[in-house]
Order: structure tokens, then C-alpha cells, then sequence
């Protein structure tokens, strides 16, 4: 569905430690809405902070949209019309559009240190009056810029806002309206010549012909300053237009607070590591916001991006919730053929994740335990406790789940298990169920109680994967000699 105006969107991140969440929230929703409008996504890398920039990150942030299946049609490793895409290599840019600001009486030269803005602002604070900027600088003569140049004074740049309200329409919030008096002249190059963030943002906009700009509602504030910049940048002729703005909602953390990149749980790499599919973890994160329909939670990324509207994102906080989070990636996991299963696993089968040595994986064993554990896992990194089991000599056991399963009688109920197993007929698990069932009746227990102290015996947790199809896969000879191990040891 083509746009009359083609849509150009951008994500935009600084590559300043681990990719969070969030940012993959905004990065999905920019993606999402680009692939739906038949647009073009631009991927910028804002590295104009040395001082937190790294080119680890940097690696990082292009791993993670790969990993993700985000592709872009401008950016690092593709080129495009508006290259270069980093901004460190931007600066000549932002030098000149700066110049012309100048120039234009759009910006001004500000001397005020920062003991004198503090001042300012706590005595206007201690009136009751706004505390932002009082426009000390703003219409300074040239004898008195000359007086703080001979006084040794450094200036920053600052950009000269309307004295009227600015008025826009949000794309998810609706139409704002902010008064002057709450968005004062604002710095947009530091005193060393350094270009702020405030200028390099739109003017990168400007010049790449974003059309709209999707981010997170922390910048909304920001807006009617951006929106001020891009009217002087057109009529400088360095714009076209103005861009529409979408603020997309808060991701909330533990104790309803804003999720912060130094949360634990905002870590991409947390859900990589510990296994989560990438369309699991987009599926859950388009829903921080979005929805699909009222009674699916549960869909593709293509089924995502054909129905992605902006109308029905939602302008209220969305809370981050691991459980769903997991209970979505488990219906993803469940959805793969058997073969994708598997070798999605494949990392979780080998060190240093495995604690078994790698001849004694077996390959047939493995085969034919991955459909039952496809059924039971909701992250990928369950797989290497849940089928150690098979592959190591004896089973690692659970103290907690030894303790809970090994009630008194329980080296009895082995012994009648262990009997009934034996003689039992090992080429199906039906078969096996009903020797445990049978142990469990002579013992006045029901199967749920009766198989409990075998699962602990054969693989030392009292939750697995299902136990007859495990008992079949491991082999009688295995499957009687740790039941015998578990004998010793209750009566050691």
C-alpha cells in the first residue's frame, strides 16, 4: 500500500553500550511501518559522543538488526543517496548548515557561563517564573559580543525560537499545543565547535527527506524545538518539509518506573542468550504499543507488518512482562518444523553450555527427544538441562527435587518400579506408563506421585521433559541401572 508521498522513516540509535529493548521497540515500529508502506527505512548511527561512542557497539548494533531479520535501504554497509550514515563523519555538514543559521539570524553567539545560567535560573525559579532559558544573548550588540570575545569569554551556539505557540499533530497523541514561554532558545553547537544533538538530528532528517519520525515518547519535549529548526532550515533552503512525528509509548519496568537501559531485563543480549527466537521477542515487543486484533496476541512478523497502522498504537505506558514475553516465545518455538527446532537448539547442545563431553552426544537420542521438547521449552537455552539426562553417565541430581521426591517408602515404590520395568515391554512408552502405574497402585499411589521418585532416579529434577517417551529414549539397561543408583543412595 504506497503512500502518495513515499515514506521514508529512520532508526537512529547512539552505539553507546548493549542494544536495550526499547530501542528495539522503536526500531520494529520504524521497520514495521516502512515494509508496510512499501517506504524506505534508513538506519543512522548517531556517534557524535566520543566519550560514550565505541566501535564495539557500533558492531553490535549492525549484529543485532541482523540477528532481528530488520534489513534497511540506506545505511552502514549499503551506502545509499545520502551517505555517509554515521554522523562522526557528518561534521562539514553540520559546520555549514550551523554557518548559515548564524548567518541568518536564526542563531546567536551565547557567552553566559554556567554559574551565571544557574543564577539566572534560580532566582526565576525562586519568582515563580519559568526557568529556562531568559534570552540574556539574544540581541546582543557587536560592541558587546566584541567585549566578552576581549574578555576571554567562550560562546556556544544557540537557536533563536518563535515567540508564538507551536501547534502540530502527533501521529498516536493527537494535535499538542506548546507555549512559548515553556520552549526557550536552546544550545545546538558546544563552545569547543562541537554540533549538539539537537542540531545534527533534524538537520540529518532534513537532508535524508525523512517524512516521518516514529520514536519514544521521552522526546516528545523536544518537538516544537525541532519543528522551529526545520522552518528556518527551509526557508534556508537546506529542508524541504517538515516532518510528521509519532511519540511512541513508555516500555515500563519493574515497579510501573520507566525500563532503563541499565535494567537487567532491558538487555538484548539477556534474550539471545537465553534463547529467544527473534520473531518471539518482535511479536512480544510489537505488543508494548500496538495491537494486532482485539483476541490474537500470537502472529508473524509478515502477519505483523501487513496490518501495522499507526492508529492503533496506543499513547499509554505498556508494561514489559517477562512471563508473556515467554509464553509468546514458547508458541514461536512450537510453530517451528521439527528440523528448524533442532537446529535452533544446536548452540544450547554444545560447550560451554553442554556439561557433558561431546562424544557422548548422541545423535539418534537427540533426534528423537527434540519433538517432545519442543512441546515443553519457552526459551531455547531449557533444551541443555532438560535432555542432560541422556548424555551424561549419570544424572546431575537436584538436591530440592531429590529431597521433595524421595518421601519415605520411596526406595519401596523404586523396587516394585524397578520390577515392573524390568519385565515391561521397552518399544513404546505406553507400556512403560503402565509398569510405573501399576508400581504406584500396589503402593496406594496414583501415577503422579508414583513416577515422581523414577523422573528424579533416571534424571535427577522432578520436572522434565514427558517421562516414558525420556525412559524409552535413554534404554532399559540405563534407565534400570540409575534406578538401582537411586536405591543405594536412599539407603546409604
Amino acid at each position: 500500500m504506497a503512500n502518495a508521498t513515499p515514506v521514508r522513516v529512520r532508526f537512529c540509535p547512539s552505539p553507546t553500550g548493549n542494544p536495550h529493548v526499547g530501542l528495539v521497540r522503536t526500531a520494529l515500529f520504524n521497520w514495521a511501518y516502512a515494509r508496510h508502506n512499501e517506504g524506505t527505512l534508513v538506519f543512522r548511527i548517531e556517534d557524535t559522543d566520543a566519550a560514550r561512542d565505541s566501535e564495539e557497539s557500533y558492531e553490535q548494533l549492525l549484529d543485532s538488526m541482523r540477528w532481528l531479520g530488520f534489513d534497511w535501504d540506506e545505511g552502514p554497509e549499503i551506502g545509499g543517496p545520502h551517505a555517509p550514515y554515521r554522523q562522526s563523519q557528518r561534521m562539514d555538514i553540520y559546520k555549514d548548515v550551523a554557518a548559515k543559521l548564524l548567518d541568518g539570524g536564526y542563531a546567536y553567539p551565547c557567552y553566559c557561563t554556567t554559574e551565571e545560567l544557574d543564577a539566572r535560573r534560580e532566582a526565576a525559579r525562586a519568582a515563580g517564573k519559568p526557568s529556562g532559558y531568559d534570552g540574556h544573548c539574544r540581541d546582543l550588540t557587536a560592541e558587546q559580543k566584541q567585549a566578552y570575545e576581549t574578555e576571554g569569554r567562550s560562546h556556544i551556539v544557540r537557536f533563536r525560537m518563535p515567540d508564538e505557540a507551536t501547534t502540530f499533530t502527533d501521529l498516536v497523541r493527537g494535535e499538542i499545543t506548546v507555549q512559548a514561554e515553556n520552549v526557550t532558545d536552546y544550545g545546538i553547537v558546544r563552545a569547543n565547535g562541537a554540533p549538539l544533538y539537537t542540531l545534527v538530528n533534524p538537520v540529518d532528517d532534513a537532508l535524508m527527506e525523512i517524512t516521518h519520525v516514529l520514536r519514544g515518547e521521552d522526546l516528545l519535549s523536544s518537538t516544537p524545538r525541532q519543528i522551529a529548526l526545520y522552518k528556518a532550515l527551509i526557508e534556508l533552503g537546506v529542508a524541504k518539509a517538515i516532518p510528521e512525528f509519532g511519540h511512541l509509548p513508555y516500555v515500563m519496568g519493574e515497579g510501573n518506573k520507566k525500563l532503563s537501559k541499565r535494567d537487567p531485563q532491558a538487555s538484548l543480549n539477556l534474550y539471545r542468550e537465553r534463547g529467544f527466537l527473534p520473531e518471539g521477542l518482535l511479536n512480544y515487543l510489537s505488543l508494548l504499543g500496538w495491537s494486532f486484533s482485539a483476541d490474537q496476541d500470537v502472529f508473524s512478523i509478515s502477519d505483523m507488518v501487513a496490518k501495522f497502522d499507526l492508529a492503533d498504537v496506543n499513547a499509554n505506558p505498556a508494561r514489559f512482562d517477562l512471563k508473556k514475553a515467554e509464553a509468546i516465545n514458547a508458541d514461536h518455538i512450537r510453530m517451528l518444523d521439527v528440523k528448524t527446532f533442532a537446529e535452533a537448539c544446536e548452540p544450547w547442545l554444545k560447550a560451554p553450555h553442554a556439561n557433558w563431553a561431546p562424544e557422548d552426544f548422541d545423535e539418534a537420542a537427540w533426534a528423537a527427544i527434540a519433538p517432545h521438547a519442543q512441546t515443553r521449552l519457552k526459551v531455547l537455552s531449557e533444551i541443555t538441562a532438560n535432555v542432560d539426562f541422556l548424555f551424561l553417565p549419570e544424572p546431575v541430581f537436584d538436591e530440592p527435587s531429590w529431597t521433595k521426591a524421595m518421601k519415605e517408602g520411596s526406595d519401596a515404590l523404586l523396587r516394585t518400579a524397578r520390577a515392573k520395568l524390568e519385565a515391561a515391554d521397552w518399544t513404546s512408552p505406553e507400556s512403560l506408563k503402565e509398569a510405573v502405574l501399576a508400581a504406584g497402585e500396589e503402593h496406594g499411589l496414583k501415577l503422579g506421585k508414583a513416577q515422581a521418585p523414577v523422573r528424579v532416579a533416571v534424571t535427577g529434577r522432578t520436572i522434565g521433559l514427558p517421562l516414558f517417551e525420556s525412559l524409552e529414549i535413554l534404554g532399559k539397561e540405563k534407565t534400570l541401572t540409575r534406578i538401582d543408583a537411586a536405591l543405594a543412595k536412599l539407603t546409604a
